[in-house]
């Protein structure tokens, strides 16, 4: 059961909307099910005589009497409508149901307390299966105003009340960090324009993913201009700094032709200008990494980076474990963005879905999580996808995105660890697309006989308690390819497993050589780092140094998730 507060200041055109048709007539049978005063309130949904403006002024009775108290001076946003609504798959409540809801909200948010004489006059109206609206006017019969501070909170902890009193299903609880959702208006937009999400939401994603992408703040604005979106910004009169700004989505505009425009932190709070520069240091041009000597370094090194976040979780550290997610929700888009194949889809569901988990009332320590943050914009700048090692970093996304799940719920966040459960759905899903034919192409091409029975050894020898689940799984035959390419690359095979059997713990893993042969693949080449060393002895690195494709100067952007079509 969801309440969502706001305030206004017209009376009588909130009565019009809700006794009304409805914008695509949707409204059907609307009438008042709980009241102030049943007997006092008149019904223009039952009553043919009664009128929208005989009910405004029955409702506003009290403001009127302030209203000349303050010489004509109106007081402002008296009008307090909460909307309730049922999640889907409720069942349907009765009138009488939906009274005793309404009575107990007006009463939890400070609107009406029970056996309150003198409360706010207030009405419920029903115009829907599904929800009611609670209108009130907030001034009391004594002349002050209700006491509403965190009326919104108290209204949602009674709904939680209910939902258990009635049967219906269990919505988590907030913590005041959760974006806003779209309006009716913006969602009845969109449809209207065959778009499938709101313009809201829209730019919340597409602002999300470019955060993840650039350096700093100037190229966050640059590459959002790039790709449609209208930016506007505000100067502060004294420093001349950008203290704030707001984002209109390409043919988005109002009646009259003008842009809609969207506050960042209304998008979400952490893409207000000072949350993003927690996370976008400024800085300069030549800092960027627009060569490397190996193109799979940014995969190797976000690999390793997700690695070290998931032992953070485990530590006692919440703020550098938040900011860990918080860097994480960067990686999840720019390893969509670098990503191909049918899976991406998927990765990018779980980049969305992971948005409400990166942030809690817990303050982040952006600064701990520096180096995953570094490697993740490495990797929205690389110029390919390198097969196996890519689903390796899939691998670890999907363990890590289970992990913090697991650290939410141990804090009772209740709507993080579902949006972190639900992004560990997706990675889960994309990683098996993804590896379910690589580990099939190793299998395949399995070493001979005796080299596997070496391999077998050596796996006795370094993981003894381990080693009979890691032979009886069946991607071993997987692993011996694996730790064969491994050899040739330079790796010691015994030093290896030992090396990578111990970074966690493998008794919780159902699939311990799966586990070993993506942290294997994720190994750097040890041949190719020793050539890399002569070379540079030698001064002449700058001549192998391969130019990292989608590294780009100011004004080029990375690869984020597609521009609109226009509205």
């Amino acid at each position: 059961m969801v309440p969502d507060v706001s305030t206004g200041s017209d009376t009588r055109g909130l009565i019009v909307y809700l006794f009304g048709p409805g914008r695509r007539d949707e409204h059907t049978d609307p009438h008042i099910v709980a009241a102030w005063d049943m007997a006092g309130a008149p019904d223009p949904g039952r009553d043919p005589e009664a009128t929208y403006t005989q009910l405004a002024k029955r409702l506003d009775a009290h403001v009127d009497l302030r209203t000349r108290e303050l010489g004509g001076k109106k007081p402002s946003q008296h009008v307090w409508h909460c909307p309730v609504r049922t999640a889907p798959g409720d069942r349907y409540l009765t009138d009488a149901e939906w009274a005793e809801v309404a009575r107990r909200i007006v009463h939890a948010a400070g609107i009406a307390p029970e056996c309150d004489e003198r409360g706010c006059r207030w009405i419920a109206v029903r115009h829907a299966a599904d929800h009611i609206h609670i209108m009130a006017t907030t001034v009391r019969a004594d002349g002050r105003r209700p006491r509403t501070h965190r009326d919104g909170q108290r209204a949602q902890a009674e709904c939680r009340k209910i939902e258990a009193e009635f049967g219906l299903r269990r919505l988590k609880s907030g913590d005041l960090t959760a974006p806003r959702t779209p309006t009716g208006a913006e969602r009845a937009k969109a449809e209207r324009q065959g778009q499938t999400v709101t313009a809201r939401h829209w730019l919340r994603k597409q602002a999300y993913a470019v955060a993840a992408a650039v350096h700093n703040e100037a190229d966050y604005f640059t590459v959002l201009e790039s790709l449609g979106i209208k930016v506007k910004t505000r100067i502060g009169p004294e420093t001349g700094d950008v203290i704030g700004y707001s984002l209109a989505a390409p043919g988005d505009t109002n009646a009259a032709g003008e842009p809609v425009w969207y506050g960042g932190s209304k998008l979400a709070p952490d893409l207000s200008i000072n949350r993003l520069r927690e996370r976008l240091p400024d800085q300069q041009l030549a800092d960027r990494p627009r060569f490397v000597a190996d193109p799979t370094d940014p995969w190797r090194h976000t690999t390793t980076a997700i690695h070290t976040a998931r032992t953070v979780l485990d530590a006692d550290d919440d703020a550098a474990a938040q900011g860990h997610l918080a860097a994480f929700g960067d990686a999840l888009y720019n390893i969509a963005s670098a990503t191909t194949g049918p899976h991406r889809a998927e990765l990018r569901a779980a980049a969305t879905a992971f948005n409400r988990a990166r942030r809690s009332a817990t303050r982040a320590d952006h600064q701990a999580a520096t180096a995953l943050r570094k490697a993740a914009k490495e990797l929205a700048y690389a110029s390919n996808e390198p097969g196996a090692l890519a689903i390796a970093l899939l691998f670890a996304t999907v363990h890590l995105a289970r992990a913090a799940a697991k650290w939410h719920e141990q804090r009772g966040h209740e709507q993080q660890a579902a949006a972190a459960e639900e992004a560990f759905c997706h990675l889960q899903a994309g990683y098996q697309q993804a590896a379910t034919p690589v580990l099939a192409d190793l299998a395949r091409r399995a070493p001979r006989a005796t080299t596997a029975r070496r391999f077998e050894q050596d796996v006795r020898a370094t993981l003894p308690h381990h080693a009979a689940r890691i032979l009886a799984d069946p991607t071993w035959t997987a692993l011996t390819t694996t730790l064969a390419h491994a050899e040739t690359a330079g790796h010691n095979p015994r030093r290896l497993l030992a090396e990578v059997g111990a970074q966690r713990e493998l008794d919780s893993a159902e699939h311990p050589a799966e586990v070993l042969n993506w942290r294997i693949t994720a190994q750097p080449n040890r041949r190719t780092q020793a050539a890399r060393s002569r070379s540079t002895a030698d001064g002449t690195s700058s001549m192998f140094a391969v130019p990292n494709g989608s590294a780009s100067p100011v004004g080029d952007r990375p690869r984020v998730v597609s521009p609109r079509r226009s509205r």
